[in-house]
């Protein structure tokens, strides 16, 4: 694959075009926002490949890799010739499948189609297309450009050599890719995500802990394991049988503590607005910027150490 097509240039749409240029690939990028593709965009994207440099992170000099990405006009100019096309527009059902119709009409009948939806399944846009067989959820952790897993999930139309072809680019380009053996809202990810952000308003919300204890039990705590190993191995490392004996001995302590996990919790407006309040105590709104750009180079820096440590068995 050569010439790829990124439609949307908002903050995932260029961290995308970042991804394919940073591999190699000429990219044409569209958004339907006047300028914003020539402006905001390239810009970002310039920052981010800079940072790349920065950090020991990008083989080729940041202008050769800016000079892959080309601001086009139209969707049309933008799949004319791809052969991959990622979307990125915003999470509007409507908008999606407007969007979506419009990229198969005028790409290529072999031209793999993909969508960087957050949490609507495919089949909700995919199904009256032009060829369906050749579209996806490509679905990234934002930005794709720093963070490289993606998650691909087919629909009921999606073939067997689509998934097969948009994991091999996915894992050429430098992504890590997983893939779903069925479609399900918001993917595996968000629902992690989302399920333990909800926990963790319940025990804010009913005055266990402040918003600081959370972040502070995930960075000082879980993430330090997480980064390099998942849920299931944390547990077969944590007995020296492996995750039989874990659950063997933890087992009724994990099921009270999911049972009465409050993931549906109803938080209120106040107690959001608290949690808001605190964070711009230690964060004001105009410091977001600079401390994005910190955690970024935190990211990067975990991703030297990965690569410099690498894991012996995967």
């Amino acid at each position: 694959m050569t010439t790829v097509a990124c439609i949307g240039a908002g903050t995932v749409g260029r961290a995308w075009a970042v991804v394919f240029a940073r591999a190699g690939h000429d990219v044409r990028l569209y958004d339907s926002l006047p300028g914003e593709a020539a402006g905001r965009a390239l810009a970002g994207a310039r920052r981010t490949l800079e940072l790349f440099a920065e950090n020991g992170l990008l083989d080729d000099p940041v202008e050769t890799v800016m000079a892959r990405i080309e601001p086009v006009a139209s969707i049309g100019a933008a799949v004319s010739g791809a052969t991959y096309v990622q979307e990125s527009v915003r999470e509007d059902l409507d908008v999606k499948r407007q969007v979506f119709a419009e990229i198969a009409a005028l790409a290529d009948s072999a031209c793999i189609l993909a969508s960087s939806t957050s949490a609507l399944p495919g089949s909700d846009f995919m199904g009256a297309i032009a060829h369906p067989e050749r579209a996806l959820v490509v679905h990234p952790v934002n930005p794709p450009s720093l963070i490289p897993l993606v998650e691909l999930c087919g629909t009921t139309w999606t073939s067997a050599e689509t998934i097969a072809k948009a994991r091999a680019f996915m894992s050429k380009i430098g992504m890590k890719p997983i893939v779903l053996k069925k479609e399900i809202d918001g993917f595996i990810l968000n629902r992690l995500q989302f399920t333990l952000v909800a926990e963790a308003l319940h025990l804010v919300g009913e005055g266990y802990c402040d918003p600081e204890d959370i972040d502070a039990v995930l960075t000082d705590g879980l993430a330090l394991r997480w980064a390099s190993i998942g849920p299931f191995e944390v547990a077969h490392l944590n007995a020296p049988d492996g995750m039989q004996g874990f659950v063997d001995r933890l087992g009724p302590m994990m099921r009270h503590l999911g049972q009465s996990a409050r993931t549906n919790y109803e938080w209120t407006d106040k107690q959001i607005a608290s949690a808001h309040a605190s964070l711009c105590e230690r964060i004001p709104l105009d410091a977001i910027s600079a401390r994005q750009a910190w955690r970024d180079g935190r990211i990067l820096a975990l991703r030297r150490m990965k690569r410099d440590v690498p894991d012996p068995i995967n």
